[in-house]
């Protein structure tokens, strides 16, 4: 297994914020759902979060740098204390010959640690005959992680709902999407990954958000933008026209010799942010004519190119 200073690829005087910054960033790259065609991904995509587990945790980050557990976050096996052979038949702790001792350590100070269990680790479990096997796992060694995708609507966003999510050990969770969570985003279930086959600890759930794409509005950090029709008697003369927010249709008034293209700002009707507030929505105006054409607006028109007035309304616009 890899250093996962490595793995991550950052140093080792790296701060806690840039540690989980390329996590951050390694993640949303070797994701499996943006992956779908490379096998491997999965794969990177697992040492990627083995390793934050290591280094994005304070208190393993210390043990993995002062050398007592391994890149795996397992406790590291110390030695032994005059040991020069291995006899094979002979069982440990009660020495080859010569009544040596064997001597072992574990961060953990778990008391139902043996021998058998270390001589497990290092030449895999043996039957009574001597014949070598499946290596078993470590006692107390952690579930596997599993990972999962969170699809939520804008509007289940808004209103701060729930996400339903089927994760593959076979549950069905429902997971709180915190204000100003941004597409691909992942968020750690404690405990709802595999269980350990070891009497451990269950492992943990990688929940990665993902907005189900809205018929409206287009998301920009905490801006939502949209476009929206505005009939042409109303950008000439003024008016109102309704215009769809998250939480339901507002009015907005326009200003009379509109422009199409023009885009105007509807504040706090955005995504939800961070900090309790809402950003904004940006809408930008289409100007449309009547259905089935206008006999007088078509003269008008006529009218206006035979002048020339057209023209000169199109260089003063542009002066």
């Amino acid at each position: 297994m890899r250093d996962p200073y490595e793995v991550l690829g950052v140093g080792r005087s790296a701060s806690d914020a840039e540690v989980k910054s390329a996590y951050r960033k390694l993640a949303k790259k070797f994701h499996p759902d943006q992956n779908a065609k490379d096998p491997k991904a999965k794969e990177r995509f697992a040492e990627i979060n083995n390793a934050y587990e290591v280094i994005g945790d304070k208190e393993k980050r210390a043990q993995f740098d002062r050398g007592e557990i391994g890149p795996d976050g397992k406790p590291k096996f110390q030695g032994f204390e005059g040991f020069d052979g291995f006899q094979r038949g002979a069982r440990p702790g009660t020495g080859a010959g010569g009544g040596r001792t064997f001597r072992w350590s574990s961060s953990g100070g778990d008391p139902g640690f043996s021998a058998d269990d270390i001589f497990a680790d290092l030449f895999g479990s043996f039957s009574r005959g001597g014949t070598a096997g499946r290596a078993r796992p470590q006692a107390g060694a952690r579930g596997d992680n599993v990972i999962a995708t969170a699809a939520i609507t804008l509007e289940q966003l808004a209103r701060g709902e729930k996400a339903r999510v089927d994760l593959p050990t076979g549950r069905t969770v429902e997971v709180a999407i915190p204000p100003g969570t941004k597409p691909g985003k992942i968020i750690r279930l404690r405990g709802q990954g595999q269980p350990s086959a070891a009497g451990g600890e269950a492992g943990d759930a990688l929940i990665t958000v993902q907005f189900v794409p809205h018929p409206v509005f287009r998301v920009e950090g905490d801006t939502l933008r949209a476009d929206i029709n505005v009939p042409l008697e109303t950008a000439v003369l003024g008016g109102k026209v309704r215009v769809p927010t998250l939480d339901g249709p507002v009015t907005m008034n326009i200003p009379a010799r509109t422009s199409g293209g023009r885009t105007l700002r509807l504040k706090g009707k955005g995504i939800p942010t961070s900090t309790g507030g809402h950003g904004d929505l940006l809408v930008t105006l289409r100007i449309t004519i009547p259905e089935g054409g206008d006999a007088e607006l078509e003269a008008l028109m006529r009218k206006w190119r035979e002048t020339g007035r057209h023209q000169r309304s199109d260089s003063e616009q542009d002066a």
